[in-house]
């Protein structure tokens, strides 16, 4: 008994982890997004061309496959609502908020 109490002790001391993700992860995403925005135009004409040569000197991360949608106010990777541009934990939270326009929760 007295080692659940110690445990619940500690459980209590920990730091809540954050759902954020790390700055330089969120900063590379937007570069990537800028790299695929200045190659957009050569790699279509590349393509068309059927230039495969050409096509394979231009950086990896110009690729729009590489993209990856992260939520707009935390970065989080997982969980992303694309109609919404955010992730679920953030969309349940200003859901409940009211504020988003239009969404309610649902009770029956």
């Amino acid at each position: 008994m007295l080692y659940l109490k110690n445990l619940g002790y500690r459980l209590k001391t920990l730091k809540r982890i954050d759902v954020m993700a790390k700055e330089s992860m969120k900063a590379r995403e937007v570069k990537r997004a800028r790299l695929v925005a200045k190659y957009a135009a050569k790699r279509a004409e590349l393509k068309k061309k059927g230039d495969y040569e050409a096509l394979q000197a231009i950086p990896k991360n110009a690729s729009p496959v590489r993209l990856h949608n992260r939520c707009k106010l935390t970065g989080r990777p997982k969980g992303y609502i694309r109609q919404f541009g955010i992730s679920r934990i953030q969309f349940r939270e200003m859901a409940s908020n009211g504020l988003i326009p239009g969404v309610k929760k649902a009770s029956w």
